[in-house]
């Protein structure tokens, strides 16, 4: 008796062999810093999805502001103002237990995306606190990232998913909305259609 599947890769090797080698631009394009031309891609996105670990689980969030809201402090360093959310902090204490952080910029319209990783502090000085203020409103903290390595990622995801073609998108009322999934995930005792009517002003009343 064996539990040994042949379909299923279970070590290294076996996944070398399936891939191969990469190729020669995808290991160039790699390097330790933000290079002038990925600075130029930091500064055009609007939006980063934040992947982080812990012992306790695994955690990626989207966040997002006018482009250049995640500031190149210098060439090793990224700043990221910690904007208001619903509070879990999911992200922040994973950081707290294990600093590796990873980011995925998306600029609308351009079909490479960016890649940065290194490790995250969270500060709270009130100086850089106030650097990123908006209508007078402080984030509760800012995360400092070490960069230690940065690199596009080429286009075929974006590409095959058509995701910045306006003919493909999905009108939010084809799906379940949030009060609704409120709602059913309570078992009724949250008043999901009072959720839904408050929610666009909510949002706008608390952005920041």
């Amino acid at each position: 008796m064996t539990d040994q599947d042949p379909q299923r890769i279970t070590d290294l090797d076996m996944l070398t062999r399936l891939y191969g080698e990469p190729s020669t631009a995808s290991l160039v394009k790699e390097v330790d810093h933000v290079h002038p031309h990925y600075r130029a891609f930091i500064e055009a996105a609007p939006f980063a999805a934040l992947a982080t670990c812990s012992p306790a689980g695994l955690d990626v969030s989207p966040r997002g502001d006018p482009n250049g809201f995640v500031h190149v402090e210098d060439a090793r360093t990224l700043m990221i103002p910690d904007r208001r959310g619903n509070n879990r902090i999911d992200s922040l204490r994973n950081i707290l237990a294990d600093p590796r952080v990873a980011l995925l910029f998306l600029i609308p319209g351009v079909s490479e995306t960016l890649r940065v990783n290194g490790r995250a502090q969270i500060r709270v000085e009130p100086a850089l606190l106030e650097r990123f203020a908006v209508d007078g409103k402080r984030p509760r903290s800012v995360l400092v990232i070490h960069v230690e390595t940065v690199f596009f990622q080429c286009s075929r995801a974006i590409v095959r998913s058509n995701l910045w073609d306006a003919s493909r998108h999905v009108a939010r009322s084809e799906l379940p909305s949030t009060g609704s999934m409120l709602a059913d995930f309570s078992k009724g005792t949250f008043d999901g259609a009072a959720y839904d009517r408050e929610l666009q002003a909510r949002v706008k009343s608390t952005l920041y």
